[in-house]
């Protein structure tokens, strides 16, 4: 049967994110059977340990029984109404509400779509709205980062910071300026501070604004940890700097918390971990623990406000998705949120994040690890040639996904990511075991990847 699969898949299956040719001719398909807690099974029977949740969202594992009751006492009551006209259901309607007051201060307005990077599109949309009601129809520029992931639409991807999503698509698409990322191991200067190189990062956004025209610019987006452009995680002190600029300027801050809501990095947002007021907020994955698509986007007031008097002036406000809001998703969404709530997710984070560092800490005692790093239940390990020097791999040895492909062999589901980086991100309801064996089999990994490459 799984043959036939395999044959099926390459004959008919248009993968993401994949070597096509090499799929079809030499690749094998990796296919997914059935999750266990936080273990999937390929259709062989082999057992893995889902170190990225699939795709940083599996929050609750694969087999938490009360998400598919609730989708299922939802379809029965009413499997699919809309959000335009006035029109709402009863989920929605207690979701929008739910979110609103778990977000920070000040921010009360839901609006459902079905994506992060739906999400992120809106964001644009209503940042380019609030210019135009504000008389301001230059201001439509966005900044977004090097390396960071935005998603793959139009607008998403041309935020995205990573060639490996635009090349070929004719993005950016958009007006689009990208500045650097937060990235100390590679980019803070010898002997320079934590604060001097956030208060360096910050003054560079300053010359990148001034140099392009704040009246160009609408918002500034960004991951308060960067997924999958490596894990990479911000000085102390980086975003109330950047958000002083912003405020200073007069640009909107969008808070891209596709990866990071939802206790994933300690507290309910990694806005509240990393000190940022946002005006505009997108979340997704996590949301509904991936059992059912969603996402969100969350709006500060005083941005709703704008948005209002300008649908007003326009006769509404035109935009939206046939299945934005979904009963069902919503349902299953409200149902993840009440869990969280009911079993402390986000307490649990805490506790587990410092053993969960003290593991990430460890592999950075390896050769080929040049730097370790970890903030609540995700992290990363950058591997290096020379640890002394910080100097890469050559891009042909492709030695993170060989460290991957190394980690499967050990039963163990883990992510390459740009910048020779293996990134970690497993379910929220991991227990201390099983961050011991999916760290033991990381190491293993390593070991395998330096015997065959001959290193010590």
């Amino acid at each position: 049967m799984s043959a036939d699969l395999a044959e099926l898949d390459r004959r008919h299956t248009l993968h993401p994110f994949t070597p096509l040719r090499a799929h079809r001719e030499s690749e094998p398909p990796f296919i997914i059977e059935r999750g266990e807690g936080v273990h999937i099974f390929d259709t062989e029977g082999r057992r893995y340990l889902e170190g990225m949740s699939g795709l940083w969202c599996a929050s609750l594992g694969f087999s938490e029984t009360r998400l598919p009751a609730a989708a299922a006492e939802q379809f029965a009551a009413l499997p699919y109404s809309h959000m335009f006209s006035h029109r709402s259901t009863v989920p929605a309607i207690e979701l929008s509400a739910k979110l609103a007051e778990l977000a920070p201060a000040g921010i009360d307005r839901v609006f459902l779509v079905n994506s992060g990077s739906e999400a992120i599109d809106v964001a644009v949309k209503m940042a380019w709205y609030v210019s135009n009601a504000r008389g301001l129809p230059r201001k439509k520029t966005i900044i977004a980062r090097k390396r960071a992931y935005h998603g793959v639409t139009v607008a998403a991807g041309s935020l995205t910071g990573l060639p490996y999503a635009q090349d070929g698509f004719d993005l950016p698409a958009i007006p689009v300026i990208h500045v650097d990322a937060p990235h100390a191991y590679r980019g803070a200067r010898d002997g320079e501070s934590d604060e001097a190189y956030a208060s360096r990062l910050a003054a560079e956004l300053d010359a990148a604004i001034v140099e392009a025209g704040a009246d160009t610019i609408a918002a500034f987006v960004a991951e308060p940890v960067m997924g999958a452009g490596g894990v990479l995680i911000p000085p102390a002190g980086y975003f109330e700097k950047v958000q002083a600029v912003l405020e200073k300027h007069d640009i909107l801050f969008i808070a891209d918390e596709v990866i990071c809501g939802f206790g994933r990095t300690g507290e309910w947002f990694g806005s509240d971990t990393c000190g940022i007021r946002p005006d505009l907020m997108t979340c997704a994955k996590q949301l509904s623990a991936a059992y059912l698509p969603i996402g969100a986007v969350l709006v500060r007031d005083t941005v709703y406000d704008l948005i209002e008097a300008h649908a007003c002036s326009l006769g509404t406000f035109g935009t939206g998705n046939t299945y934005g809001g979904h009963p069902v998703a919503a349902a299953v969404a409200l149902e993840t949120l009440k869990i969280y709530e009911e079993r402390d997710i986000v307490g649990r984070v805490k506790h587990l994040a410092g053993h969960f560092a003290d593991r990430v800490q460890a592999l950075g005692n390896h050769p080929l690890v040049g730097n370790a790093r970890s903030v609540g239940l995700i992290g990363a390990i950058e591997l290096v040639a020379d640890k002394g020097t910080k100097e890469s791999f050559a891009a042909g040895e492709r030695i993170a996904v060989q460290v991957a492909a190394a980690a499967r062999a050990h039963g163990l589901i883990v992510r390459p990511v740009p910048g020779d980086t293996v990134a970690f991100c497993p379910p929220l309801i991991i227990e201390p075991d099983e961050i011991d064996a999916m760290f033991d089999a990381v190491g293993d990994a390593l070991n395998d990847v330096q015997r065959h490459a001959g290193r010590t």
